[in-house]
């Protein structure tokens, strides 16, 4: 008879402890996490992506980038893989224009998600604007203010960038970057994006 006592004092003592140890799980994370957010402590500092964020909402436009971009309420835009260049395409610009086209062709099934453009500032040679249109019959091209964009800090040479369906530049490169870092990147965007 003191035995049932004993385990009917226990139970509910436990039962206390169980809940307890279950909110713990549950609602500790969250409040560690929003602890650590609140005050910058324990912040990873590695990244997942190899091009500069751009988290600053600039759209093509801020660039001097002439041309609608993102997508209109009944259709779905595509990713872009943009080339800008406030000359008029020179050796640097077309390689990325190059890179650009192979990182799309690369993607196989998703390259419906994404294209590709080039916006430049000057005037292009005639024998490229040719070689463009028999070459790369995707590519969109695109003018750009030379003036606005030379205003932009940081901005040495050709750049790509990728644009978001919105029309929002998400990462940039310079002209030497690994091809294939751009297409992990890209990839990674895709993969995770519920658009476009």
């Amino acid at each position: 008879m003191g035995w049932a006592l004993t385990l009917e004092r226990e139970t509910p003592r436990r039962g206390r402890w169980q809940l307890l140890g279950l909110l713990a799980v549950v609602v500790g994370p969250m409040l560690l996490a929003s602890a650590m957010y609140r005050w910058q402590f324990w912040l990873p500092q590695g990244r997942s992506y190899h091009g500069e964020l751009i988290a600053t909402g600039q759209t093509p436009a801020d660039l001097g980038v002439a041309g609608t971009w993102g997508a209109a309420d009944d259709e779905a835009a595509p990713w872009q893989l943009l080339v800008t260049s406030a000359d008029d395409c020179r050796a640097d610009c077309r390689r990325l224009v190059y890179l650009a086209r192979q990182i799309h062709i690369a993607l196989g099934r998703d390259a419906g998600r994404a294209g590709h453009a080039l916006a430049h500032g000057a005037a292009l040679p005639a024998d490229y604007a040719g070689e463009l249109r028999a070459a790369y019959p995707q590519l969109r091209v695109l003018e750009l203010d030379a003036e606005r964009y030379r205003q932009q800090p940081a901005l040495d040479g050709a750049q790509l960038w990728i644009v978001d369906p919105h029309g929002n530049l998400v990462l940039r490169y310079a002209a030497g970057s690994d091809g294939k870092r751009i297409l992990d990147d890209l990839r990674h965007l895709l993969k995770s994006s519920q658009i476009g």
